[in-house]
């Protein structure tokens, strides 16, 4: 896991400057080396999480021909590429070196034969150009600002404006729906002239533009198909069985992050069937509030699987101290409150291990959230997905700010209507378009290397989506219960897991700590983000009535106020929630 950054110009050597900016504005990705790559009209950098090959994995890799190659992720079939590569001599044991000898055999199309998470820049000085790709989930990012002349590329949005080559500079559209749905659609970024990397999406760029793109798709393409049931459970263990296997390989220590619902208890299965020795679990919980504590059932599967469990209590006090700390990580925005959480684990964890595995993407592809039961429907009681904004029918925000704020998802409803799949696909592949890499992955990430922490997550892998995808709907979602096949699996994996149990859905008491501070409204009114779209008078009515109804409008107004402090207005945070918008 790393941080990586580079620039193309149109002719020329790149800045070194701006090379070094880059460099530090990504220095907590990795504390444990820093590379540099210069090369006629290119220049890359990397900021080193050492992970495999600890001595010998440093960056830039080179070949025999002069290609050099940046990489933040991890190739986790690297060992299988080796051997499908017999003549090829490695300069090192890095799962990275295998992408650029992949390159130099196959072409822009090398990354159909990985199995990973990555975010890759590979110069090729012969043909004088650079490769980025991503891969098809989007779980590590990849940022690219074009600008005449040249091109840059980062791991974070912030690293471009820092290093002075883009601004930070709001995309309404995108600010319209982050508002409405916490996260932001497609590939243009909330900065304008800032664009995501598409999931998948492999770039060919020559004297500083793009010339050429492609994406490699992380879903199958068709309709569900049939299967029986104890053959497919059997396949099931089997996919789950090798890609944590996978997702372990490691120099370092490793964890998990365990929260006691389906997801994460499968994971823990997995990981104590392969470790004999015995898995560290960190799990969090909300002492004294009326939220569900996931702690005690967490302790139990701890017990029964003989792992070492570590509780992580998230107080109020912590919510008011380190939401700064988090909206300054977030600076590609998802206002999701779970990156509290996330990122106190991840501070915790950090004290014993550098790789955490966990359970994102369960839901995305077994079908796990209640609004895919809607979409499956009989017309007309169908439902769509996220038919209504957080700030629907409360009048706080000024007229037109919300505006479009639908467009984009709309848009990729309706190619999804093309694409010959079933309802509850369709549903699934619209969430892994947009709401998992720019949510859950985006908030994964930047929480977890703010900490020096890498995430791993075995589900989103190509085998297991390529099994789980195509799984009939009836074994995703049977009577009211999303998961359903993972949940038969899991009764007989851990029993005590009691996977058809009904189940208390994640939160945290964000709503209830607001409203115990009611001087709170008037700070996050006087904020410069809000007075630009909220309309005089109506926010600190909005907090002062802070409840069920309202609690997320306060929650993303507060996120949003700090976010813009920091990332808007370059204000690096000092302090707790009230002394940052009391300054």
């Amino acid at each position: 896991m790393c941080g990586i950054a580079g620039i193309m110009t149109a002719g020329g050597v790149p800045d070194e400057a701006s090379l070094d900016r880059l460099a530090e504005a990504l220095a907590h990705r990795g504390p444990d080396g820093r590379g540099r790559w210069v090369q006629g009209d290119v220049g890359m950098v990397q900021n080193r999480l050492s992970i495999i090959d600890l001595e010998g994995g440093k960056q830039p890799i080179l070949d025999a021909q002069g290609r050099a190659i940046v990489a933040n992720g991890e190739v986790y079939n690297y060992l299988e590429l080796k051997s499908d590569m017999p003549g090829q001599a490695f300069a090192t044991g890095s799962d990275c070196e295998p992408p650029l000898h992949l390159y130099a055999h196959q072409g822009t199309g090398f990354a159909r034969s990985l199995r990973g998470m990555y975010a890759i820049a590979i110069h090729d000085p012969a043909r004088q150009r650079l490769v980025l790709a991503r891969d098809p989930f989007g779980i590590k990012p990849l940022y690219l600002a074009e600008s005449h002349p040249g091109l840059a590329f980062a791991s974070e949005p912030q690293a471009l404006i820092a290093a002075g080559l883009a601004k930070p500079e709001i995309d309404p559209r995108a600010r319209a729906e982050l508002l409405q749905m916490q996260f932001t659609c497609g590939t243009d970024s909330i900065f304008k002239g800032i664009r995501r990397l598409a999931p998948g999406e492999t770039v060919v760029a020559e004297g500083g533009c793009v010339q050429d793109s492609r994406i490699l798709p992380a879903l199958p393409a068709g309709a569900p198909q049939s299967g029986d049931l104890d053959r497919l459970l059997d396949e099931l263990d089997e996919v789950l069985t090798e890609s944590v296997d996978l997702h372990q390989r490691s120099d370092v220590p490793y964890g998990m992050f365990l929260s006691g619902g389906i997801d994460s208890s499968v994971v823990l299965a997995l990981m104590a069937r392969l470790n004999p020795k015995g898995v560290l679990a960190f799990t969090a919980g909300f002492p004294g509030t009326r939220a569900h504590d996931e702690r005690e059932h967490a302790r139990a599967l701890a017990r029964v699987t003989g792992a070492d469990h570590v509780e992580v209590e998230f107080t109020e006090a912590d919510f008011w101290s380190l939401l700064p700390r988090v909206a300054a990580a977030m600076d590609d925005p998802a206002a999701d409150y779970a990156c509290l959480p996330t990122f106190k684990l991840a501070a915790e964890a950090s004290r014993q291990v550098k790789v955490i595995l966990s359970g994102e993407g369960g839901d995305e592809l077994f079908a796990g959230y209640g609004r895919y039961r809607h979409v499956m429907r009989p017309w007309p009681f169908a439902k769509p997905m996220r038919r209504k904004g957080t700030f629907d029918g409360i009048d706080v925000l000024r007229p037109g700010v919300t505006q479009g704020w639908r467009d984009r998802l709309a848009a990729v409803e309706r190619e999804q209507a093309r694409s010959g799949r079933s309802r509850l696909q369709r549903a699934q592949a619209v969430d892994c378009a947009d709401w998992l890499p720019n949510d859950l992955l985006t908030k994964a990430d930047r929480c977890l290397m703010a900490n020096g922490i890498e995430g791993r997550v075995p589900f989103l892998d190509p085998v297991v989506a390529g099994f789980a995808f195509r799984l009939p709907d009836h074994l995703k979602v049977r009577k009211g219960l999303g998961k359903w096949l993972l949940r038969k699996w899991l009764e007989t994996a851990l029993p005590a897991a009691k996977p058809f149990d009904k189940k208390r859905g994640f939160t945290v008491p964000v709503a209830e700590w607001i409203s115990n501070a009611p001087h709170l409204g008037k700070l996050v009114a006087n904020q410069p983000a809000i007075q630009e779209i909220c309309s005089p008078g109506t926010v600190q009515s909005l907090f002062g009535a802070c409840g069920k109804d309202t609690g997320f409008a306060c929650w993303t107004l507060l996120f949003y106020a700090l976010w813009y402090r920091r990332h808007v207005q370059g204000i690096l945070p000092q302090g707790d929630v009230f002394s940052e918008l009391d300054n």
